[in-house]
């Protein structure tokens, strides 16, 4: 019964969604090749599901590799940057500032940087999830109570073994806030490669489809990819419980 209380807010929240969606597509002044129904959708995911699984697959990948890119080389950024205060104060201006680039005009250039194939979306993807998991690391680096950081010190603890055993461990939950909201925008970040120059994948399909004006094969994909970035952030936020089983204790204290 907990489940379900927990969950169903929001199937009767999706339920009432589609059934506006469905209304809205069955008005007459609505052209089909503007609006497909769910009805259209659902008929299209059917009808095309191992094309568009297949290039499902290969966005997922895309992804999933450029998602990991981000990871190791926010994490690093943010350690170095908590470690090295100028690198901060040199740095964090130009890693804010990144982010008022729009992906829609990098995209292009990364194409033409790397050629086509797999490099120029990883480095979107990479590009995009970069931000938002160096700077939840680095807050959360930067939150540790002080009262920790003084006791390490009166027991003689080096620099390293602080960062290892208090700040890393203190800063985990802050680091799957961003990686939950990473996830989330990869696709995004892999849809817009695939846009700027690609021959497979499912943000080419959708993008082909709309072209064709296959208008139920792009709303099924975009229902794929919706679905994709949903698992993402679903797998981000089980790593968190099993990564940080304190944070759900504390969550279940009355």
């Amino acid at each position: 019964m907990t489940v379900v209380r927990r969950w169903l807010p929001t199937a009767l929240l999706l339920g009432a969604g589609v059934a506006a969606w469905q209304g809205v597509a069955s008005l007459a002044t609505v052209d089909d090749l503007t609006l497909a129904s769910p009805a259209e959708t659902v008929a299209a995911l059917a009808d095309d599901l191992p094309l568009l699984l297949d290039g499902a697959l290969v966005t997922l990948l895309e992804v999933v590799l450029g998602l990991a890119l981000a990871v190791a080389v926010g994490a690093v950024a943010a350690v170095g940057m908590h470690l090295v205060r100028p690198l901060h104060r040199a740095a964090y201006p130009v890693l804010v500032a990144s982010q008022a680039i729009p992906v829609v005009v990098l995209a292009p250039l990364f194409v033409l940087a790397f050629d086509y194939g797999l490099a120029p979306k990883l480095a979107i993807v990479a590009l995009i999830c970069f931000f938002p998991v160096t700077v939840n690391l680095l807050d959360g680096l930067r939150s540790v109570e002080p009262d920790l950081l003084k006791l390490m010190r009166s027991l003689g603890a080096s620099r390293l073994a602080t960062l290892r055993r208090v700040e890393l461990p203190a800063a985990l939950p802050s680091f799957f806030s961003g990686l939950r909201v990473a996830a989330t925008v990869s696709v995004i970040g892999a849809v817009f490669g695939e846009w700027a120059g690609a021959d497979e994948g499912l943000g080419r399909l959708v993008l082909l489809a709309n072209n064709q004006l296959q208008t139920p094969r792009v709303y099924a994909g975009i229902v794929l990819l919706t679905l994709m970035a949903v698992g993402l952030f679903l797998l981000a936020g089980l790593a968190e419980r099993l990564a940080v089983p304190w944070k759900r204790a504390e969550a279940a204290r009355p």
